[in-house]
C-alpha cells in the first residue's frame, strides 16, 4: 500500500469514463465537407453528490448521447448543464438514484516543480488507467488549436493521452489540482492540465444560481489557507440581497450552509442551487469584532425568496425588497403593503417609466405587490404579461403614481 496506490484508492469510485458519438467533417479529396461519425472518449470527476460531473467541454461537445461509466461498471446517461469555451470546461449531470462520491479538492497555488502527481483516465478507451509523473513546469500557456489557446496550464510528464482529457491531476496525497486537458503531438512525457483553482472558479460561473434557477443571494469570496486548511472569506455582499438581510459582513468566514461544509465559491452555489421560494437556509460564520476577538459562532438564516426580485430585475429593471409592516404602516396610506425598489438597471422599461430607487410598488394590473409571492404570480402570469403593457401603481413619499409597463411599450409616469 504506496502512498499513490492509497491516492488513486481514494478517488477511483468519484472518477468516471465517458462515451459518445459526434459527427466530424473532413475534407475530401474531390473537394468539399464529408460528415462522419466517430467514437468520442473522455473522462470526469464527480464534484457534487447529487450527479454534477466536471470534464472538458471538448469531450462532450456535439455527442448527442453522453455516456458516463463508473469504477463498477455502471453506464448511465448524462445532459449538457454548462460549458465555458475559454477554458474548455463543461458540468454534465447524471440523475443517480444515490448520493455519489466526490473527488477530494486540493489547490494549486502551492505547486511547485518535481512535485510527484498522478493522472487518472480513460485513456485511448482503457478506462481508468494511472499514470505517474512529476510536475515538469508551471503557467504554461498552449495554443492547440486555431481557435482554443490555454493559459497558465500545467505541464507533467505523466502519460496523458488521448481519452485522458477531462480527468484528473492529483498529488501524492489523492487531492485534485488540475484537470487534464491537453497532449504536445508529436511529443512524449508532455502533457497539460488546467490547475485546479481555475476549475473551482469557472464551475461556480457555470452553476451559479442566477444562472441555473434565476435566484441571486448577493454572496462573494475567496479561499484562503490557515496552514493546509481551506476556508472562505466574504469579500462582497450586493446590498439588499438575502445575505444583506441575513447581516453577513465583508471579512466573515462562511463555514457552513445548511449541511453543506463552505471552503470556496462553488460549494456557495452548490449549497443553494434548487431552493424553494421563500425557504430560509441556516448558515454558520465565524466573525472577528473590531478589537480583534474571535466571536462565537454565529447562526444567521438565509432566505431564497429573492428569485423573484432577480426575474422582476430581468423582465422590467428592478430590484425589490419586501418591507416590514410596522416600517409600512407608518407611510399612513391606503395600502395593505408593498415591496420598495433597491435598484433601477439603466435602459430597463423600469427606467423609461420612471421608476426611482426608494418607489414602493404597491400593485400591478389587478392585483398587490404586498410579497414576492404576489409579484412572482403576476410575472408568471401569461394572461396579464401578454397585454403589452401591465398597469402599475407606487408610492412616492406620499404620492401615487401610475404608468404602464412592458418590455415594447412605454409611457411617461403621471399622477394621479
Amino acid at each position: 500500500m504506496t502512498p499513490i496506490v492509497k491516492a488513486v484508492q481514494s478517488v477511483k469510485d468519484s472518477i468516471v469514463n465517458i462515451h459518445g458519438h459526434k459527427t466530424v467533417s473532413t475534407v475530401s479529396a474531390v473537394g468539399g465537407d464529408t460528415p462522419r461519425q466517430v467514437n468520442g472518449m473522455g473522462t470526469g470527476v464527480v464534484i457534487d453528490h447529487r450527479g454534477f460531473i466536471v470534464t472538458n467541454h471538448h469531450v462532450v461537445d456535439g455527442v448527442r448521447r453522453i455516456q458516463v461509466t463508473f469504477s463498477n461498471g455502471e453506464t448511465m446517461i448524462a445532459r449538457l448543464i454548462a460549458h465555458d469555451l475559454t477554458t474548455d470546461l463543461a458540468v454534465i449531470k447524471v440523475d443517480a438514484s444515490k448520493d455519489l462520491p466526490c473527488i477530494n479538492i486540493g489547490r494549486s497555488t502551492d505547486l511547485m516543480p518535481g512535485e510527484t502527481v498522478i493522472a487518472v483516465g480513460n485513456a485511448y478507451g482503457y478506462e481508468n488507467s494511472v499514470t505517474r509523473g512529476i510536475i515538469s513546469a508551471l503557467h504554461r500557456s498552449v495554443q492547440v488549436t486555431e481557435n482554443q489557446k490555454y493559459d497558465d496550464l500545467i505541464q507533467t510528464d505523466a502519460s496523458i493521452n488521448p481519452g485522458n482529457s477531462g480527468g484528473p491531476l492529483l498529488n501524492i496525497d489523492g487531492q485534485m489540482i488540475g484537470i487534464n486537458v491537453a497532449v504536445r503531438v508529436g511529443a512524449q512525457g508532455i502533457g497539460f492540465a488546467i490547475p485546479v483553482d481555475t476549475v473551482m472558479e469557472i464551475s461556480a460561473r457555470m452553476m451559479s444560481t442566477e444562472r441555473m434557477s434565476d435566484q441571486f443571494h448577493g454572496i462573494r469570496g475567496k479561499t484562503v489557507y490557515e496552514g493546509e486548511t481551506p476556508i472562505f472569506k466574504i469579500t462582497g455582499i450586493e446590498k439588499d440581497s438575502p445575505a444583506d438581510a441575513a447581516g453577513l459582513r465583508i471579512g466573515d468566514t462562511l463555514t457552513s450552509i445548511g449541511t453543506q461544509k463552505i471552503e470556496r465559491q462553488l460549494d456557495v452555489e452548490l449549497a443553494l442551487l434548487n431552493r424553494s421560494l421563500g425557504e430560509e437556509i441556516s448558515l454558520e460564520v465565524d466573525r472577528t469584532d473590531e478589537l480583534g476577538k474571535q466571536l462565537a459562532l454565529v447562526t444567521k438564516s438565509l432566505s431564497g425568496a429573492t428569485n423573484v426580485s432577480d426575474l422582476a430585475w430581468r423582465t422590467m429593471g428592478v430590484r425589490v425588497k419586501s418591507m416590514p409592516e410596522q416600517e409600512f404602516a407608518q407611510l399612513a396610506s391606503r395600502y395593505r403593503g408593498g415591496l420598495q425598489v433597491v435598484a433601477v438597471r439603466a435602459g430597463s422599461p423600469a427606467e423609461t417609466e420612471g421608476i426611482q430607487i426608494g418607489d414602493i410598488l404597491v400593485g400591478m394590473h389587478d392585483w398587490e405587490t404586498i410579497s414576492y409571492e404576489n409579484l412572482d404570480y403576476i410575472l408568471k402570469n401569461k394572461s396579464v404579461t401578454q397585454r403589452g403593457a401591465i398597469r402599475f401603481y407606487i408610492l412616492r413619499e406620499r404620492d401615487t403614481l401610475y404608468g404602464d409597463i412592458s418590455l415594447a411599450a412605454t409611457q411617461q409616469i403621471t399622477q394621479r
